[in-house]
């Protein structure tokens, strides 16, 4: 499994950047798991055309964390790329981003690898803490 991640500040397309990516590479028969990272919840909107997700802490908040599985939360897209929505930290939240740790949780407990063979990450750069996320 091959994991990659776009980092950036606001305002500078990345959300954009990663989905036209993630577009070219699936055309190469590739299978890949988009995941989002960012506060607004945007960055798989134009693989799903347009579809407003429901997030990762969307669905903590009204089903709780018993039973959340990641088929709960993935999205089919154009071409057969798969879409999660995790929102990122809020400003200031850093590593402790709830969304962010959720997520995570569920690629380690569930067979992640057998669903994709390439991750990619759109995540919002502003603050050192979330540099970490993806080492």
């Amino acid at each position: 499994m091959e994991q990659i991640a776009i980092y950036g500040k606001d305002k500078i397309r990345r959300s954009t950047t990663t989905q036209n990516l993630t577009a070219v590479l699936s055309t190469v028969n590739n299978k890949i798991l988009l995941v989002g990272r960012d506060p607004q919840a945007d960055s798989t909107r134009m693989v799903l055309g347009d579809l407003n997700l429901k997030t990762v802490p969307d669905t903590l908040r009204n089903e709780g964390s018993e039973g959340i599985h990641l088929e709960t939360v993935l999205h089919p897209g154009f071409d057969g790329i798969k879409c999660v929505e995790s929102e990122g930290p809020e400003t200031g939240a850093g590593y402790a981003g709830r969304g962010i740790t959720a997520s995570t949780g569920l690629f380690e407990n569930d067979q992640s690898n057998d669903l994709a063979e390439k991750f990619v990450f759109t995540v919002l750069y502003r603050n050192p803490e979330t540099y970490y996320l993806a080492e």
